[in-house]
């Protein structure tokens, strides 16, 4: 997208709000769902700004325009930004305000501020009013005007919503109603309003294609204790599929209608929504009562069941499997001196995981990055600008797979010709930190962000540290990012952070030198009991990713016994598991990555 275009559209905008005397426009990176990852038709700030990471929101005033990005992107967006017009505001910068704080210094009083309705929460809207309230700020809902503005804006999307294969489903939809119907009982909620996607599907024992490498679907719930309506798009419920639900109590009608049937709601009752979770537009009820939770759905999907961590369990014997294939390949035709880009990563690691049973698709887009591009946490290679794999340095893959027993979510690191000191230096910081969390024992319901500091101290005390979170909850055939559970300490004020037992999460910390490289090893953990004894109840992680760690680049004097012995376990493991599903190339390059150091 070239800069005169940003330009063309951002005078398009400023006409428009000076039009209507609007004072500022916001332009989040959201749909009606609250979703991170969004259909074509919601991608409404990338149209906007040129800016294609998965996060970001951007404020254009009269005489200024800034996109609000963390540090993942902040190589990224300045790339994407030259010459737009719009400024790189880099969130969590000591000098840099928040987008309210912002706001509330640079806008006029009885400024009018607008915004899509449907693109930011309940509780977005309320922080900002309350945030902007001695400005006696209004705010203007009435039009979207990026939406008048995008004329060749794609359509919502029309795939067909299917059944989750019951082989890998452990718990039924009248049993996981029934769950969500006791916490509504607990709460006095006579009714439960969910619009999260990856919630509904959960709950409903149904996926879906709506969103890129999400199996999801557009839709919103409202539950009572007799009775459900699932509001979803016309013609994507088929016959077969309304029937089943209609015998499990659950009625299926117009996505539309959902805003309609909450305000029409008994007076005289109660419901239970999620602010941070309800989009504005939809926050409206006639119900007198508003229960202001975190979703049922949300805590309730987080625990896998047993039955779910062993599919789960397989899932990633099937991944390891293919990245074994992957990194035989790889290493054979680097050794033969074939040209090899990103690009040609993506596709390789693609085409092995759908070798593989129950595979459905990446759980993500894969970030190929070598040398500088490891550098920036999201990168994404294109056409148009890739680098070619060739000479001395580090290539950092982070990918997945959406396999109908499990999402996998794998970052690993590898040597291409010579690697230096000060490579070897970070590369062993970064895995310090990786084991160190992985040895984790914790009190059971321990706040997941204060487990962010095990990982970070090895850094810490190098002299190293990363900007990003250390770990993120994993769905189950599912989103590849879920909540409650982060694992970062930025966000030890957040509510609902409590480890519980079945959780899948990440474990990922990273070293990034601008310009250099990037490094980032990342497993899947589950929680698994530890421990009960007079004095605490305690729990742990399993690691659940299969897949060696490449021991070339590590400086093994850095390293304790104990992380030296933790590695070869973890290996010795790899390789018993992974033995018996390759041959070939693939088993060669297994043995001779998983052996002890």
């Amino acid at each position: 997208m070239s800069s005169q275009l940003i330009q063309e559209r951002l005078t398009q905008l400023r006409q428009l709000m000076k039009n209507h005397q609007v004072d500022a426009w916001i332009v989040p990176s959201a749909d009606p769902h609250l979703s991170e990852y969004l259909p074509d038709y919601w991608q409404q700030r990338v149209w906007l700004s040129g800016f294609t990471g998965s996060v970001g929101t951007v404020i254009v005033t009269e005489n200024f325009a800034g996109l609000w990005v963390d540090s993942r992107y902040w190589e990224q967006a300045k790339t994407q930004l030259q010459d737009t017009g719009i400024e790189l505001m880099k969130s969590g910068e000591p000098d840099v305000l928040n987008m309210d704080d912002w706001l509330a210094q640079h806008l006029p009083k009885e400024a009018r501020i607008g915004f899509n309705p449907f693109m930011m929460s309940l509780k977005q809207a309320e922080q900002l009013e309350e945030k902007l309230a001695p400005l006696s700020v209004s705010l203007f809902i009435d039009e979207d005007f990026i939406a008048t503005l995008w004329q060749d804006r794609p359509t919502l999307p029309t795939q067909t919503v299917y059944v989750h294969d019951k082989t890998f489903v452990s718990q039924s939809r009248p049993e996981k109603l029934a769950n969500v119907r006791e916490m509504m009982r607990k709460e006095g909620a006579d009714w439960h309003f969910i619009s999260s996607l990856d919630d509904i599907a959960w709950l409903f024992n149904l996926r879906g294609s709506d969103v890129e490498y999400n199996p999801v679907f557009l839709a919103h719930a409202l539950i009572s204790q007799s009775y459900v309506v699932l509001f979803v798009p016309r013609g994507k419920i088929s016959r077969e599929i309304e029937a089943e639900l209609a015998g499990d109590g659950v009625l299926v009608k117009d996505y539309v209608s959902a805003g309609l049937m909450l305000g029409n709601l008994p007076k005289e009752q109660s419901l239970w929504i999620d602010p941070d979770r309800v989009a504005l537009a939809l926050g409206v009820t006639s119900c007198e009562k508003v229960i202001r939770k975190v979703n049922s759905t949300r805590l309730l999907k987080a625990e896998k069941t047993p039955q779910d961590i062993a599919h789960i369990r397989q899932a990633m014997e099937q991944d390891g499997a293919a990245l074994c294939e992957f990194f035989a390949w790889f290493e054979a035709a680097l050794e033969r001196g074939d040209t090899i880009t990103e690009l040609t990563i993506d596709e390789q690691i693609c085409q092995a995981r759908a070798r593989q049973a129950h595979h459905i698709s990446p759980s993500f887009a894969t970030i190929a990055g070598f040398n500088a591009n490891g550098a920036m946490p999201h990168y994404q290679a294109t056409s148009e600008n890739f680098a070619e794999i060739k000479g001395n340095g580090l290539l950092l893959i982070d990918s997945g797979g959406q396999y109908l027993n499990g999402t996998t979510d794998i970052t690993r690191v590898v040597p291409v010709g010579e690697v230096s000191a000060e490579q070897k230096r970070d590369y062993t910081a970064v895995l310090k930190g990786m084991i160190a969390l992985s040895r984790a024992v914790f009190p059971r319901d321990y706040p997941s962000a204060l487990l962010d500091t095990l990982a970070r101290t090895p850094l810490w005390q190098m002299g190293l540290d990363y900007g990003h979170g250390t770990g993120h909850g994993v769905g189950y055939f599912l989103n590849v990012h879920e909540g409650p559970q982060v694992i970062a300490h930025r966000a030890y004020r957040a509510s609902h952070l409590e480890m519980k037992e079945g959780m899948v999460t990440s474990n990922e910390p990273g070293v990034y030198r601008a310009g250099k490289w990037g490094i980032r090893i990342e497993n899947l953990v589950v929680t698994v009991a530890h421990q009960k004894t007079e004095f605490v109840d305690t729990l742990k992680f399993e690691t659940l990713t299969l897949c060696p760690i490449d021991t070339r680049c590590i400086d093994k004097h850095l390293m304790t016994q104990e992380e030296i012995d933790w590695l070869n376990t973890y290996h010795a493991e790899v390789l018993a598991r992974l033995k018996p599903l390759v041959k070939g190339d693939a088993l060669d390059w297994l043995v001779r990555r998983t052996q002890a150091i």
